[in-house]
C-alpha cells in the first residue's frame, strides 16, 4: 500500500516539478544547440558511445547545458555517476567519492564518473586531490564552469583534462525550448510572448524556463505578452522584439556619437524593458575596441571592469555601474583604427598574402634551426637605442600602413608621436594618420 501511496506522491511531484527540471534531455537527440560537441559526429557523443570516458572540463554561459550533457554522457558510457557541488563539497566528500569508486571498481568492474558543478570553485587542495584519481582513470572527471578554466583551474588538474567550450544558446534554439516549454505546460505562446522570453533569458534557457514557470501561473489560458512582462516585473511592456533591436542600435550610436545624454537615456530605457545587463556590458565592452579603440585603451578596461562589477554585484545595484561605464564610454575620445585594422589583416590574408614570417623572425630554439637559416640577422630591439631598430616584421609583399592606419585623436595621436620618436624620426611617414 505504501509503494502505491509513493508511486501517486511521485506523480504528483513530477507533474509540478519546474519546467527547467520537467523538459532536462533524456538523451543527447533532445539536447537542444551544442551540436558541435553532441551531434550525430560530436566529439562528447562519439567518445559515450564508445563506452569509455577522459576526464574533461566543460566551460560555457550559464543555462546551456553542461549538468544535462554530462549525466547523459556518463549514462550512455555505462559509467557510476556521482555528482559534487564545489560550493557545499569539501575534501572529506572528495576522499569518500573515491573511495567508493575504488569499491565500485574492485566489486563489480565498473568504473565512476565524478563530475562537479562550479569546479573553478574548489580549492587548491581540493583540486589536488583529484590528480592521482584523474591520472591512473580511477574516476572520469566532468568539470563544469562559467569562468575562464585557464585562470581558475588548477594548471595541474587542467593538463590532465580536455576542454570543450560550450556556446550560448541562438536565438532560434531559445525559441524551440520555450515552445517545447509551453507544450510541457500544455499552454500556447504567442509569438510575441515568445520574443520577449527569449529577448529576457540572456541565452539562459534555464532563466527563460524559470519565467514561463511564473507567466503561466498569471493565466488559465494561453500566454501573451502582458504575462511574460508581468512575470518580469512588468519589465518588458513597453518593449516589442523590433523596440528591442531598435533601442540596442540607438544605445550604441548614441555612445559613438558622444552624447552621454542619450547614451545613458537608452540604457535606462532597456535596463527598464528588462534588458539582461550582462548582454549590455557585453556589448560595452565589444564597442570599447570597436569604437573607442586606440584613441583612449583605457575604455576596455572600463567596460571589462564594468562587466565584471555586473556579476559580483548583480541588479539593482549594478546598473548604477553601467550608468557610469556608458557615461564614460560616450565621453571618451573615439577611434576606429583597431576595427579597420582587423578587417585589412583579414583582407590582406583572403588575397593569399603570405603567411611565412621573414627568416629571421622565425623560432630558433630548436635543435637544427640555425641550419634553416632560422633567426639569423635578427636584431634584438632593446640592444639599440630607445628599443627600436628597423628590421622588416610583414612577410613580403605586405608593407606598413595597409593594415593598421592611425587615427590623430585622443591618446592614439600620443602614442602614434611616441612611436615616430622612438625610431628618430626614420620611419615618419610610414603610418599616416587619417585626418
Amino acid at each position: 500500500m505504501s509503494s502505491l501511496f509513493d508511486a501517486a506522491g511521485d506523480e504528483r511531484r513530477a507533474a509540478s516539478a519546474p519546467l527547467a527540471h520537467r523538459l532536462r534531455p533524456r538523451s543527447l537527440d533532445d539536447v537542444v544547440g551544442q551540436q558541435h560537441l553532441v551531434g550525430p559526429e560530436g566529439p562528447l557523443r562519439k567518445m559515450a558511445q564508445s563506452g569509455r570516458l577522459t576526464s574533461f572540463i566543460l566551460y560555457g554561459p550559464p543555462g546551456t547545458g553542461k549538468t544535462s550533457i554530462a549525466r547523459l554522457i556518463a549514462d550512455i558510457a555505462g559509467y557510476e555517476l556521482v555528482e559534487l557541488s564545489a560550493v557545499s563539497s569539501g575534501v572529506k566528500d572528495v576522499r569518500e567519492v573515491l573511495d567508493r569508486a575504488r569499491r565500485i571498481l574492485g566489486e563489480g568492474g565498473r568504473r565512476t564518473c565524478l563530475f562537479i558543478d562550479e569546479v573553478h570553485r574548489f580549492n587548491k587542495a581540493q583540486q589536488d586531490l583529484l590528480l592521482p584519481a584523474t591520472e591512473n582513470g580511477l574516476v572520469a572527471l566532468i568539470g563544469a564552469t562559467t569562468e575562464n578554466p585557464f585562470f581558475e583551474v588548477n594548471a595541474a588538474l587542467l593538463s590532465r583534462s580536455t576542454l570543450w567550450r560550450l556556446h550560448e544558446l541562438s536565438t532560434d534554439d531559445l525559441a524551440a525550448i520555450a515552445i517545447r516549454g509551453a507544450g510541457e505546460a500544455g499552454v500556447a505562446l504567442s509569438a510575441d510572448a515568445v520574443s520577449l522570453l527569449v529577448a529576457g533569458s540572456s541565452g539562459d534557457a534555464r532563466n527563460l524556463l524559470t519565467t514561463l514557470d511564473v507567466a503561466r501561473s498569471l493565466t488559465s489560458g494561453n500566454i501573451e505578452r502582458e504575462h511574460v512582462a508581468l512575470a518580469r516585473d512588468g519589465r518588458h511592456l513597453r518593449q516589442s522584439s523590433d523596440t528591442h533591436y531598435d533601442q540596442v542600435s540607438a544605445f550604441i550610436k548614441s555612445m559613438r556619437g558622444s552624447d552621454p545624454d542619450a547614451a545613458v537615456y537608452w540604457l535606462v530605457a532597456l535596463l527598464e524593458s528588462g534588458e539582461s545587463p550582462r548582454f549590455l556590458a557585453r556589448r560595452m565592452v565589444i564597442f570599447a575596441s570597436e569604437d573607442i579603440g586606440m584613441a583612449d585603451p583605457l575604455g576596455l578596461l572600463t567596460a571589462e571592469a564594468a562587466a565584471r562589477a555586473v556579476e559580483f554585484v548583480g541588479m539593482p545595484e549594478a546598473s548604477l555601474t553601467l550608468v557610469h561605464c556608458a557615461l564614460t564610454l560616450a565621453l571618451m575620445e573615439k577611434s576606429n583604427s583597431a576595427t579597420e585594422a582587423l578587417g585589412r589583416a583579414r583582407e590582406q590574408l583572403s588575397r593569399g598574402s603570405s603567411t611565412e614570417p621573414p627568416p629571421a623572425l622565425r623560432d630558433a630554439h630548436y635543435a637544427g634551426a640555425s641550419t634553416l637559416g632560422h633567426g639569423d640577422d635578427y636584431r634584438y630591439p632593446h640592444d639599440f637605442q630607445n628599443g627600436w631598430v628597423a628590421q622588416q616584421y610583414l612577410p613580403d609583399g605586405v608593407t606598413a600602413g595597409d593594415v593598421y592606419q592611425a587615427v590623430s585623436r585622443g591618446r592614439e595621436a600620443f602614442l602614434l608621436e611616441q612611436w615616430r620618436r622612438r625610431r628618430g624620426n626614420a620611419e615618419s611617414d610610414a603610418l599616416t594618420p587619417l585626418e
